[in-house]
C-alpha cells in the first residue's frame, strides 16, 4: 500500500538522513537545489552520482551500495526506468526504511517488491514541496 496520508508523509519527514540517487552537482537542477534545500533544513544528505567527486560539501558515492553510513530515506532522481535496480540496491540494505521517487518517476512493480520487504514507498511526489507543505 503506497504512502498517501498526509500523517504518513509527516512520519518520513521525521527521518534524518536521506540517500539521494542522482543527486547533481548542477546548482539549478532540481536534482541539486531539492537537495540543497532539505540539508538546509537539518537533513543530513549523502549524495549518489558516479560522475561527481562531491557534491553540496559532501562525498558523492558511486551507487547506494557504496554508501557507508546509515540511510533512513533513499530519494530518487533518475528515470522511471531505472527505479528498479535502484529499489533493489535498497532492499539489499537493512537502514533504509523509505523510498521516495520525484515527480514524474513511477514503477509499480518495484514499489510493490519494496512494499514486501517492508520498506514504504513515496511515488511521484516531490520531497521539498511535501516538506514546505507539512513542516514549515
Amino acid at each position: 500500500m503506497p504512502v498517501e496520508s498526509d500523517a504518513e508523509i509527516g512520519e518520513i519527514l521525521d527521518y534524518d538522513t536521506i540517500a539521494v540517487v542522482g543527486c547533481s552537482a548542477s546548482p539549478g537542477k532540481e536534482a541539486h537545489e531539492i537537495p540543497k534545500y532539505m540539508q538546509a533544513h537539518g537533513y543530513e544528505i549523502v549524495p549518489v552520482n558516479p560522475y561527481a567527486d562531491e557534491v553540496l560539501g559532501r562525498e558523492a558515492y558511486d551507487s547506494l551500495t557504496d554508501v557507508e553510513e546509515s540511510v533512513d530515506i533513499v530519494n530518487v532522481f533518475r528515470p522511471s526506468e531505472e527505479v528498479a535496480g535502484i529499489v533493489d540496491e535498497a532492499v539489499e540494505r537493512d537502514d533504509v526504511q523509505v523510498i521516495w521517487t520525484q515527480l514524474g518517476i513511477t514503477d509499480d512493480q518495484a514499489a510493490e517488491r519494496a512494499e514486501d520487504d517492508g520498506r514504504r514507498v513515496v511515488q511521484d511526489r516531490c520531497l521539498k514541496v511535501e516538506h514546505q507543505r507539512l513542516k514549515p
